[in-house]
């Protein structure tokens, strides 16, 4: 066969294989727009999109979905009794948010905000040191960096002194992770494993990943957030120096709901469980839901969440996020909430640590500016930090992004936090925040240059895998 017959032969072959994946992306993708992009590209383009689809393209998994969706129907049983002697009055608004993740609002939380990574990271270090008998952490990334190293110090002494320690980490979020980091905690006692949907390991498959923050010390004092442990996370690395991000510390009740969603990841790679240790008395005055979504629940977990919490707001929705990026429901609420009057503010870089979705992020926030929705740009340095401030009683903390990954894609977790003290300590964290910050004007979309106006839509036309 000769080479022009052979390159025919391959270029027929490429579009047979373009057309079936193009038929997949059609039958199983999560959303219209998903598959429209995906068949499109598949069909009319094989050479370039057959490879990536590889790597992004599938949307289901089952395993994991059996035993999560086995788990969720248990706690739900449970939960339930306990939302029959009713909701707080406070937080009747958020009462879907809580049937629909099969979970109860708990009383009695004292939170403490973690602004930064010096302070998030000096909090944790301090509560791993004391612990006495068990350490549960999860990381979406773990680098073999300074903070990385006292990190895998820290357990390493806990772990000495004959405390458990069970870490997970992602598998693709902690690519770079050298595995000799993995090893020497191993054989100094830790329990620590990467987290993917397939027990077995998949190169294809980046989608799902597992991007929530959670550090449990002795079943009573629980972290979660934006943050990673890197150096970058305190703010070392320019150019994105210096790095803008919040962090929760809490104890009381709601902390048993961080130990089950670490259980079930946990019994998921491993097959085992993982402690459940109960939680000290409540002392506080905080209501607090933790929401953990993902691609395994029933319905889309992550973008109800942000659409109840914005349909809740009547005075004032300020929301903080390192990607806008966000889908028609999201998109829709944030109108409506513009239309009844409410203060809707948007926080959001001024420097991408992606490019594509810095673009599709601009785009978007033309669109949301036309709309009535006042947009901000963090001029200091990167902002990462996912945080929701609603009227003046209610505010968010968590490791969920305004964008497509965290909504359909990632596996994430957040505390909605119902307590007018604690809002008011967001409130003035988020006033600093905007105070050095520049509003964003239409000119931003219409003075740029026509090639880059072409790349914010040619971009957004990559919002479902964003």
């Amino acid at each position: 066969m000769s080479l022009p017959q052979l390159l025919t032969l391959l270029a027929m072959l490429l579009h047979v294989a373009g057309i079936l994946a193009a038929m997949h992306a059609v039958m199983n993708t999560r959303t219209p727009q998903g598959a429209f992009a995906w068949a499109l590209g598949l069909t009319l383009l094989p050479y370039v999109t057959l490879v990536p689809y590889l790597y992004l393209g599938r949307s289901h998994f089952y395993g994991y979905v059996t035993l999560h969706r086995a788990r969720r129907q248990r706690l739900s049983q449970v939960s339930r009794r306990g939302r029959h002697a009713g909701v707080p009055a406070s937080c009747a608004p958020y009462a879907a948010l809580a049937e629909m993740l099969g979970n109860s609002f708990h009383a009695g939380q004292q939170l403490q905000l973690l602004i930064d990574g010096d302070a998030t990271f000096e909090a944790i270090f301090s509560a791993i040191a004391k612990a006495e008998r068990c350490v549960l952490m999860q990381f979406f990334i773990f680098h073999d960096d300074n903070l990385g190293r006292r990190m895998q110090e820290a357990l390493l002494e806990r772990a000495a002194a004959g405390v458990e320690v069970f870490v997970l980490f992602d598998g693709i979020g902690s690519h770079a992770l050298p595995g000799q980091y993995v090893e020497t905690l191993r054989r100094g006692g830790v329990a620590i494993h990467p987290f993917a949907t397939e027990r077995h390991s998949n190169r294809f498959q980046l989608n799902f990943r597992n991007h929530r923050k959670i550090v449990v010390v002795d079943g009573w004092l629980g972290f979660l957030g934006g943050l990673n442990v890197g150096d970058e996370y305190l703010g070392l690395k320019p150019p994105l120096a210096p790095w803008r991000d919040t962090h929760l510390q809490m104890s009381g009740p709601a902390v048993v709901d961080l130990q089950r969603s670490f259980a079930v990841d946990w019994h998921w790679v491993t097959g085992e469980l993982s402690p459940m240790l109960p939680p000290r008395s409540a002392q506080g005055n905080t209501h607090t839901l933790i929401a953990a979504t993902g691609p395994a629940d029933p319905q889309e977990t992550c973008s109800l969440f942000f659409t109840v919490a914005i349909n809740a707001a009547r005075q004032r929705l300020w929301l903080t996020t390192p990607y806008f990026v966000p889908d028609q429901a999201v998109m829709s609420a944030l109108r409506l909430a513009v239309m009844r009057g409410v203060d809707v503010r948007v926080l959001i870089p001024s420097r991408p640590d992606h490019h594509t979705v810095f673009l599709a992020s601009t785009l978007h926030a033309y669109d949301a500016i036309k709309a009535g929705i006042r947009i901000y740009r963090y001029q200091p340095g990167f902002v990462h930090q996912k945080v929701i401030l609603i009227d003046d009683d209610t505010a968010s903390v968590g490791s969920m992004n305004l964008d497509n990954r965290s909504f359909r894609l990632n596996f994430e977790i957040g505390a909605l936090n119902v307590d007018r003290v604690f809002a008011a300590d967001v409130e003035r964290m988020l006033i600093d925040d905007f105070d050095r910050a520049v509003e964003v004007t239409r000119d931003e979309y219409r003075k740029a240059p026509y090639l880059r106006r072409l790349a914010m839509h040619v971009a957004r036309l990559f919002d479902p895998i964003l």
